[in-house]
């Protein structure tokens, strides 16, 4: 059996809020999302009343890299189109609104997308898995076209970054551009990101607050039971 991974030997995130994403299976690409925030005993506590039904990759979950060192084995690959399982940090928020919806935490790091911003996902870019902003008064670079962020697509509306594969730095093929966002349809999964309706992302984006550190853990059934203790997650009912 693969050894178990978390407080015994590795020094967990200190965080106070956790959308913990549980799927059936491996193979699954539906699941739900459970946002959790601690107590002022430290205690995990729910934070919505309902759990929010969510999507994952075509090809289902494969163990990404995060925050929590993951057991040995396949590792998320650029193009498998899988999510990645594991435990990761939430970076900022993008979208192409001015600001974030009202009751948001203005504290919360966000940047309205522009023509000019960039994430390459060709692991030969320099900036693989990197959001960047172009200066074209500095020159437009030839694979500025192929990976521009503002593409007019609804489901880009908003975008909640999930570190994978970013500290300390991206592996060149280690799969990128990962994030929470809006759905295309309830049954269309999506090339590795977690999706929902707008109206449930939107109510993340209220909830998130900058203080609180918060992370994400995405785990099949049987790996949540397994890293429950070690993780120190929060208790759901299955």
């Amino acid at each position: 059996m693969t050894p178990l991974l978390g407080a015994d030997s590795v020094a967990l995130p200190r965080t106070s809020q956790m959308l913990l994403g549980i799927a059936e299976e491996w193979s699954s690409t539906s699941g739900k999302l459970y946002p959790f925030h601690r107590d002022r005993s430290g205690k995990w506590m729910p934070s919505f009343s309902e759990s929010i039904p969510v999507l994952f990759g075509r090809g289902g979950l494969v163990w990404g890299r995060g925050a929590v060192p993951t057991p040995e084995g396949t590792k998320k690959r650029e193009g498998d189109r899988k999510a990645p399982a594991g435990f990761f940090a939430i970076g900022k928020v993008l979208g192409y609104e001015s600001a974030l919806p009202s009751g948001s935490d203005a504290s919360f790091p966000y940047r309205q997308v522009t023509k000019w911003d960039a994430w390459p996902d060709d692991p030969k870019n320099p900036y693989y898995n990197q959001h960047v902003v172009i200066d074209p008064k500095q020159g437009i670079p030839n694979w500025y076209e192929s990976q521009k962020m503002r593409l007019g697509d609804s489901a880009y509306h908003w975008l909640v970054e999930i570190r994978h594969n970013s500290d300390p730095k991206p592996v060149p093929g280690g799969g990128s551009a990962i994030f929470f966002h809006i759905r295309r349809g309830p049954d269309k999964s999506s090339f590795g990101c977690t999706t929902m309706k707008q109206s449930d992302l939107e109510n993340i984006l209220r909830w998130l607050r900058c203080d609180a550190n918060p992370h994400y853990v995405l785990l099949p059934k049987a790996e949540y039971q397994r890293l429950k203790q070690a993780w120190d997650l929060p208790e759901i009912s299955m």
